[in-house]
């Protein structure tokens, strides 16, 4: 190498080598690092972010049939069969997508464990749930303490395990989201760098023999240089199209799931104030009077559910996602005017008229609550296409950049020899 250095045929021949090298190191590194970004951008559009929805699914079902068994109970003997086929859809639902997300999901992992545990508790949750209603049918009080220890295994066994499981699958996806968003800087760097060479090759070529170009340096400097924006502007464009997609869809989404909990939460706290009848009371603290629990958990959700509300209308990007949002406050609004009159009524002794205001067929809490949940499943449907769209984008920016990096490297490089190779010809 130093022997050769001293000779201009040397000196070229070691410039080529470096040339070729740069360019190919550049492609390949390129190629590296884009599909790794792609990767993450298909484990967000096909893995992480379906499974986070499957998991805020799981939970929205589970509460939702804990929600179904204290209506159909506050209904009596004759439990309508509406309740009943929304409770069975409701497990059944559930039962479907805990299989789907074990199959999808490291059994030793964390979220494994959580499926477990949801998987070891829903079969008892059922069966407390039938003697509930077997001892309502015959009409035994005993029916009620079913329903709240059926309620107690749900509320504080199965749903903080769901609840796991949807921060456990949603803090993969904010790991998969940033991996797709993480800047290139290898790879820019190694253009940046080839780029630099090729010019220096080149000038000092002009400088040596007078001729402008070098056709074979000419090929990879542009080589290098489709490559180098191909990948500043494909990655921009695809951290642009997945910021959108947590900005404008995720973050959404995550509010509205917590609205949605909310709402099913407040709805069962709720029946079950009045199934109850005051048997069970917060904790004794100093000489403060104890009061009904459920009315207070009830009064707990309802400010979670106005808070997640207020914060989702601020977040809705657009007409078709903020109108859901403002149907849903004024309705919980409604709710909770319905709710007072039930509650006046009911310590007022009349407990068949509160029953009434609270699941009948007309100007009941029940009706509202319908409206609430209706509302915010149409505004979740339309952030979750939102997100899916604008992630989709993300992943189609880079696609080809893979492939396309390491031809024209490999193009790039072979222009570099052919280019040098011509300078030695003259010296034969």
């Amino acid at each position: 190498m130093r022997a050769a250095a001293t000779t201009e045929p040397g000196r070229l021949q070691i410039i080529g080598a470096l040339l070729a090298l740069l360019v190919v190191v550049f492609g390949a590194v390129t190629a590296f690092e884009v599909s790794d970004r792609a990767s993450a951008a298909d484990d967000v559009v096909e893995r992480s972010q379906p499974l986070s929805a499957v998991a805020a699914k799981i939970y929205g079902s589970l509460a939702s049939a804990d929600t179904a068994a204290s209506s159909g109970f506050l209904a009596g003997a004759q439990e309508p069969t509406s309740v009943q086929k929304v409770y069975r859809d409701d497990i059944r639902t559930a039962s479907e997508l805990l299989v789907e997300a074990a199959a999808n999901t490291d059994s030793s992992s964390d979220s494994g464990r959580q499926i477990a545990t949801i998987n070891e508790k829903l079969p008892r949750y059922t069966g407390l749930i039938e003697r509930a209603r077997a001892n309502n049918r015959q009409g035994l009080p005993l029916g009620g303490a079913y329903l709240r220890y059926a309620n107690q295994t749900m509320t504080q066994e199965i749903l903080p395990a769901a609840e796991k499981l949807y921060a456990s699958e949603t803090a993969r996806l904010d790991q998969d989201h940033e991996d797709a968003r993480m800047w290139p800087f290898l790879a820019l760097a190694a253009g940046v760098v080839a780029l630099a060479v090729l010019a220096w090759a080149q000038r000092r070529n002009y400088q040596r023999t007078q001729r402008v170009f070098n056709h074979g340096l000419l090929a990879a400097t542009a080589a290098a240089t489709v490559v180098l924006l191909w990948l500043a502007v494909g990655h921009t464009v695809a951290r642009v199209e997945l910021n959108n997609a947590n900005t404008d869809g995720q973050a959404s989404l995550k509010v509205l799931n917590d609205a949605r909990i909310s709402s099913l939460k407040a709805r069962a706290s709720e029946n079950l104030t009045l199934v109850a009848r005051g048997a069970v009371l917060t904790e004794k603290k100093g000489d403060e009077p104890q009061k009904d629990q459920y009315e207070v958990d009830y009064q707990t959700h309802m400010t979670a559910l106005r808070d997640a509300l207020a914060k989702a209308d601020r977040l809705a990007d657009d007409d078709t996602g903020r109108l859901p949002v403002v149907n849903a406050r004024g309705a919980t609004t409604d709710w909770q005017e319905r709710h007072k009159s039930a509650n006046d009524t009911d310590k007022a002794g009349e407990y068949d008229a509160a029953v009434e205001k609270v699941i009948g067929e007309k100007g009941s809490t029940g009706q509202s609550f319908d409206v609430v949940d209706d509302a915010l499943e149409k505004a979740i449907a339309h952030e979750q296409r939102e997100f899916t769209d604008s992630a989709k984008a993300g992943r189609g920016a880079l696609f080809g950049l893979t492939i396309g990096a390491l031809a024209l490297g490999l193009l790039g490089a072979v222009g570099a020899i052919v280019g040098i190779n011509r300078r030695l010809s003259e010296y034969r």
